[in-house]
């Protein structure tokens, strides 16, 4: 049986940040774990998922909140730019949890001597995603650090939604048996903000898949399926995502390589980084754990909405008790798929 990684208790008399607690992976995990948590601990943060799902009487629905901060370099990338990324990544926090988003806030942190031409292009982004979204940007704030004291622009939404009657989504609900599903293929994101850092080019160009879930989300939920939980796969990308929900489950996850898509262009650029697409950042893409009875049933809904017309069934939920996602190769052998251990991309979203 493969043993996860020891990883030591944050030295929180010494210790330091580093990069890696930003990366999506076991040391952001823990970082979360050890530190945020001891002082934060409540039920709603407890909860484990992209957002707090509350009960509010006065409203007599339950309300989603969740906020995101935005860091990405280079701030313009193929397909996006931090504008746009800041509102998808939002709103798809709120649909994970099955909500209807309903508004979004936004925090602007600008670093002296930045242009107002790139400021007006990234606001002019945000709202056009907003606007495509059916979504507000409602409240906001800036503030302004000296230069040198940043880099350009960071971004922090709030997003705001309710939850229908009958939903229930969250990490914890994965049962063994489950069907995994995901809405496409991986890697685009990632790859597209690394290979305009690192001025990469390719045969066919590499395009940031991101954009706003929402209504996909509701196509799945209108079908009257068991969903047990939805993800997006961003930092840490896919492999990380199933690590958490299968530790929150206190379940297992066997994987089929073949079945999980991925373009040429992006399996090529991983190969010349040494990166494993597996752990590549997504941000227009979701997982589902669905009961299998429902399975074809959620396909076929995804497979009609633009945003998951190449979703795939890529593996099952499976009993364990060492919470293992493993993964059955192209060859026929079978790996373990850990969390992401230190930083593979950093400032990718």
């Amino acid at each position: 049986m493969p043993r996860q990684n020891y990883i030591r208790p944050l030295d929180l008399k010494h210790g330091c940040i580093d990069m890696s607690h930003g990366a999506g992976g076991r040391a952001g995990a823990q970082l979360v774990e050890e530190l945020f948590l001891r002082h934060l601990d409540n039920p709603f943060l407890r909860q484990g998922d992209d957002g707090a799902v509350l009960s509010w009487p006065t409203f007599g629905e339950r309300l989603v909140l969740s906020t995101d901060c935005h860091v990405v370099s280079p701030l313009f990338f193929p397909g996006g730019d931090i504008g746009c990324l800041a509102v998808h990544g939002t709103l798809n926090d709120v649909a994970m949890m099955g909500a209807r988003p309903l508004a979004l806030t936004a925090g602007f942190v600008i670093e002296e001597g930045f242009a107002l031409a790139e400021l007006d292009r990234i606001v002019a982004s945000m709202a056009a995603a907003a606007r495509a979204a059916g979504v507000p940007v409602v409240a906001g704030d800036t503030k302004v650090v000296e230069r040198g004291k940043g880099d350009g622009v960071f971004i922090t939404t709030t997003g705001f939604g309710v939850v229908p009657a009958g939903v229930e989504l969250s990490g914890a609900r994965a049962r063994p048996g489950d069907a995994i599903l995901l809405s496409g293929s991986i890697g685009e994101h990632g790859m597209a903000v690394m290979s305009q850092r690192e001025n990469l080019a390719f045969e066919a160009p590499i395009i940031s898949d991101t954009a706003a879930l929402h209504t996909l989300v509701a196509a799945m939920l209108a079908t009257g399926a068991d969903l047990r939980c939805l993800r997006d796969p961003t930092r840490g990308g896919l492999a990380t995502t199933l690590n958490e929900i299968a530790r929150q489950s206190g379940v297992g996850m066997l994987l089929d390589e073949t079945a999980i898509p991925l373009q040429p262009a992006v399996a090529a650029a991983c190969e010349f980084l040494g990166l494993d697409p597996l752990y590549v950042a997504n941000e227009g893409k979701l997982v589902a754990i669905v009961a299998a009875a429902d399975a074809d049933r959620v396909l076929a809904a995804m497979r009609a909405h633009p945003l998951g017309a190449g979703a795939v069934r890529i593996g099952t939920v499976q009993t364990d008790p060492g919470h293992f996602v493993q993964m059955t190769t192209c060859l026929g052998g079978r790996r373990n798929v850990d969390w992401l251990t230190g930083e593979q991309l950093p400032r990718i979203c």
